[in-house]
C-alpha cells in the first residue's frame, strides 16, 4: 500500500477548550434542525404538486384508472401530506445541513484532507440526482408495471392506498440517491491513500454480492429494481478502479522522475 499523502497537522485556528468545540457541536445540530424546519415550511404548501409527481410514472400505464389511489383511514391524507412533507423538507435542507456539517469538521482535517472533501461533495450532489433520476425515469414505471402485471397474474384486483404507495416510491427514489454515494466513497478513501485500484480489484466477487445487497434494501422487494440498483453501482465501481489505478501509476511516474 502506498503511504498515506501528507500527514500535516490541520490548519486552521489553534486548538479550542472541549467545553467551546461542544459549544460549536450544539450550534452547528441546531442550525440543521432549523434548515429541516425550513425545508418543511417551504415543501407542505407544494405538497400536491410533489405529490403529482410521485404518482405521474402511475398514471402513465395504460390500464391505470384515473383516481386510483384510495385512502382507507380518515387521517391518510394528513398522514401522506406529514410523509411528503417532511421528507421533501429534508431534501431541501440537505444542501445547508451537509454546509453546516463541513463547517464543524474542516477545522480538523489537514489541508489535503480538505481539499479532497471539497471536490468529492460536488461529485456526491451529483451522483445522488443522478441516482434519484434513474430511479423516477427508469425503475419506477419497470417496478410498478411489474407490481400490477402480478395482480392481474393471480388474477387479483389491485386497490392500493395512497400511504402505501408514497411509501414505496419514497424508498425506492431516496435509495437510489444513497445508494449512489458509494462510489463517491471509495473515491475518497483511495484519494487519501487508504485503498487502492489493485485491492479494489482483489475484491471484485464481493463487490458484486453487495451491490446486490444494497439493491435489496435500498428498494423495494422486487427483482428488477435491485438489478437496475445494483447495475450502475457496479459500473461505478469500475471506473473507480480505473481512475485511482491511473492515479496510482502517474504518482509513481513522478516519484521515479525525482
Amino acid at each position: 500500500m502506498p503511504e498515506r499523502l501528507e500527514t500535516e497537522a490541520p490548519t486552521g485556528e489553534e486548538t479550542k477548550p472541549f467545553l467551546d468545540h461542544l459549544e460549536e457541536l450544539r450550534g452547528t445540530l441546531l442550525a440543521c434542525l432549523a434548515s429541516i424546519g425550513g425545508g418543511m415550511l417551504i415543501a407542505f404548501p407544494l405538497t400536491p404538486k410533489i405529490l403529482g409527481l410521485l404518482t405521474a410514472p402511475l398514471y402513465q400505464i395504460p390500464d391505470v384508472p384515473d383516481n386510483f389511489l384510495r385512502s382507507l383511514k380518515v387521517a391518510g391524507a394528513f398522514s401522506v401530506i406529514l410523509r411528503v412533507g417532511a421528507w421533501s423538507g429534508l431534501l431541501i435542507a440537505t444542501p445547508f445541513i451537509v454546509y453546516f456539517t463541513a463547517r464543524f469538521v474542516l477545522p480538523g482535517l489537514t489541508t489535503r484532507e480538505k481539499y479532497i472533501l471539497k471536490k468529492s461533495s460536488g461529485f456526491a450532489v451529483v451522483l445522488f440526482v443522478f441516482g434519484v433520476s434513474l430511479g423516477y425515469s427508469v425503475c419506477m414505471p419497470i417496478a410498478l408495471e411489474m407490481m400490477l402485471g402480478f395482480h392481474h397474474w393471480i388474477d387479483v384486483a389491485p386497490e392500493w392506498t395512497v400511504n402505501d404507495y408514497v411509501s414505496f416510491t419514497l424508498q425506492m427514489l431516496i435509495g437510489f440517491g444513497l445508494a449512489f454515494q458509494m462510489p463517491v466513497i471509495v473515491m475518497i478513501l483511495g484519494k487519501l491513500g487508504i485503498v487502492t485500484g489493485e485491492q479494489l480489484r482483489g475484491v471484485r466477487r464481493y463487490v458484486i454480492v453487495g451491490c446486490l445487497m444494497v439493491g435489496m434494501l435500498m428498494t423495494p422487494q422486487d427483482v428488477m429494481s435491485q438489478i437496475i440498483m445494483a447495475g450502475p453501482l457496479y459500473v461505478l465501481y469500475e471506473l473507480c478502479i480505473w481512475v485511482l489505478w491511473f492515479g496510482d501509476r502517474r504518482a509513481k511516474k513522478a516519484e521515479l522522475a525525482r
